[in-house]
């Protein structure tokens, strides 16, 4: 320690005194400082005073009204289209699309080759009666010893096809498969007629040959006037009646033979 004692002072040259540091004061919590200075303006000691109720003003209820958007659309209930009760609904051929006074006009049309047609009512999508027919058609084939109910199916399936594709083709407007189905089903009500007398004589003669000419004539001119009044295709009925004697010849052949 006696080396410190002799140590030369006059190696740090310093006007740091110790007696400055007495003179300096760092008044935190007094109020001359400029800390105290800067928020001199608010009262601490009011901070956890105690208020009574009754000084306190009351506040105002909010006397507004709530905001509530206009409804811009007003739903309404649908209405039911035959009403509520069971009176009211209609009849349940009438559903299904299954009309007997349609049926029955189709039916004399077919039987009448001079009638007028009317393609309002031969426009419509009625597969009710060719079906029928066609049952009609197989039981006859049936009597006679002819199981022929695929051949008759089949071919009609073929034919409807064809007939579609064709009628589109030549008509302007265009025709639905249903429709095309429907005019051809129809058309094969002499055909029945047919297949009925190969069930009680022979068809292989000539009078069978005769006769089978005339039902095929026939069958083929109904379904093309059908066609024609249907589509408006006024001047094309031997055109659209040559594909239709194909397909009902085959059916013929069917009875015939």
């Amino acid at each position: 320690m006696s080396g410190f004692d002799n140590l030369n002072t006059d190696f740090y040259q310093t006007s740091y005194s110790i007696d400055d540091q007495s003179q300096q004061s760092y008044d935190y919590g007094g109020s001359g400082g400029p800390y105290n200075k800067q928020y001199a303006g608010y009262d601490y000691s009011q901070q956890g005073r105690y208020v009574p109720p009754e000084m306190i003003q009351p506040q105002q209820p909010y006397t507004g009204q709530i905001f509530q958007p206009t409804q811009t659309f007003t739903p309404t209930t649908p209405q039911p289209f035959y009403g509520n009760s069971f009176e009211d609904e209609p009849p349940l051929l009438e559903e299904l699309g299954i009309n007997f006074d349609h049926i029955w006009q189709k039916t004399l049309t077919v039987l009448h080759p001079l009638k007028v047609a009317d393609g309002s009512i031969m426009n419509e999508t009625d597969l009710a009666g060719p079906m029928v027919f066609c049952l009609a058609f197989g039981a006859t084939l049936l009597l006679a010893g002819k199981i022929q109910f695929g051949y008759v199916y089949g071919i009609s399936a073929i034919g409807c096809l064809g007939m579609f594709c064709l009628l589109n083709l030549m008509s302007m407007t265009g025709v639905s498969f249903g429709c095309v189905a429907s005019v051809l089903g129809y058309c094969l009500l002499p055909m029945i007629l047919l297949s009925s007398f190969a069930v009680i004589f022979s068809l292989q003669g000539m009078v069978g040959v005769i006769l089978t000419a005339g039902i095929i004539g026939w069958c083929s001119f109904s379904a093309s006037k059908i066609f024609i009044s249907a589509l408006a295709m006024e001047g094309q009925q031997l055109l659209v009646a040559y594909p239709c004697a194909l397909l009902y010849g085959v059916f013929a052949l069917i009875s015939v033979f």
